[in-house]
């Protein structure tokens, strides 16, 4: 390999992979931390032993540092108080090996030409109204009927987002986006057990692609636009305003449960904001729910959440031999390990 052939990106993709910092690597390396620092930020290419040093610290194959790589933002993340920076900073890597397999996958036609419209927000003070009007644009651009929508992890597949799931073992890191242009990457949470909150999270992270793609994160203000975008997604007003009650009815609130396919906080919360239940009887709700114990387990259980399933395809092909002779084995196996799980 020549001094030229490094991609500086992947160095620092490599490191946060492996939960490392720019000194700590160079005491594993036998590296000084300024010579890190250089080889990251370009200002020196390290040398083809010097590579194969990395590499084997670093558990990556050789060829990892030769790829060209898509750069993006520092990703939408929910609880950047609640996240530390080296969990969010090794789950971005993760997502961009993700992002690696989706590109290999789409030159192997196992994925589309992505088609997530950018329809970007008019600002952070956007309104309610705005947003709900994206949403319902979205739906009628991708041909969806009225009413519940069947799979939305399997939508957001069909139109070319990756999807996975997380395998960092860390609860702290919920789901997570970056908007590649070519191939947008979710990273849905570890929580694999709520159908329902597995759903709004992958509708939350489609609107941060339609909404705000490369343009604005990491403010309160774009997650507040991306629930109210799920909610409108998931539940479109004309379809569902009707159907919620105007009072605490537990039993017809469950009935909807199972015909949305969301949360009975969700379904509250919608029943409010569309004006259905006043903001007392949103209230008494919400504090009978936390009083049976049903803010932590909701009654009526949806089954499992909806699994991702075109990386697996490629990933069980013979399609995915040329991303797995760069991509290092033990993050793409986790990948599939906990996307299948």
């Amino acid at each position: 390999m020549s001094t030229q052939a490094f991609e500086r990106t992947r160095l620092r993709t490599a490191r946060e992979l492996a939960g490392l910092t720019q000194t700590q690597l160079a005491r594993k390396s036998g590296l000084t931390s300024a010579a890190i620092s250089q080889f990251e930020s370009g200002a020196a290419r390290p040398s083809p032993d010097t590579s194969g040093v990395l590499a084997r610290v670093l558990a990556v194959p050789p060829e990892f540092f030769r790829e060209a790589m898509v750069e993006s933002h520092e990703g939408f993340f929910r609880s950047l108080r609640r996240t530390s920076v080296s969990d969010r900073r090794r789950a971005r890597a993760i997502a961009h090996v993700a992002h690696d397999l989706a590109v290999h996958a789409s030159s192997a036609q196992w994925f589309r030409t992505c088609d997530v419209p950018m329809l970007p927000v008019s600002g952070l003070q956007a309104q309610r109204a705005e947003i709900e009007g994206t949403a319902a644009r979205v739906r009628a651009m991708w041909g969806l009927p009225a009413g519940p929508i069947a799979d939305v992890v399997g939508l957001l597949e069909t139109h070319g987002v990756a999807v996975t799931r997380l395998p960092l073992g860390n609860t702290d890191v919920d789901a997570f986006s970056l908007p590649f242009s070519d191939h947008p990457v979710v990273v849905l949470g570890t929580d694999k057990n709520d159908r329902a909150r597995s759903r709004f999270d992958s509708a939350h992270e489609l609107a941060h692609l339609v909404l705000h793609g490369e343009q604005i994160w990491g403010v309160k203000e774009v997650e507040t636009q991306a629930h109210q975008f799920a909610a409108a997604f998931l539940m479109p007003a004309e379809d569902i305003r009707d159907q919620l009650p105007t009072k605490v009815d537990w039993p017809a609130l469950f009935a909807l449960k199972r015909q949305w396919q969301v949360s009975l906080a969700a379904l509250l919360m919608r029943a409010r904001t569309l004006g259905r239940m006043s903001e007392n009887t949103y209230l008494s709700a919400i504090k009978a729910a936390s009083a049976r114990g049903w803010r932590r387990t909701e009654p009526v259980p949806l089954g499992p959440p909806e699994q991702p399933t075109r990386l697996l395809a490629y990933l069980a092909s013979a399609d995915s031999s040329r991303a797995r002779a760069f991509l290092p084995p033990q993050i793409v196996e986790s990948l599939h390990t906990a996307s299948a799980a």
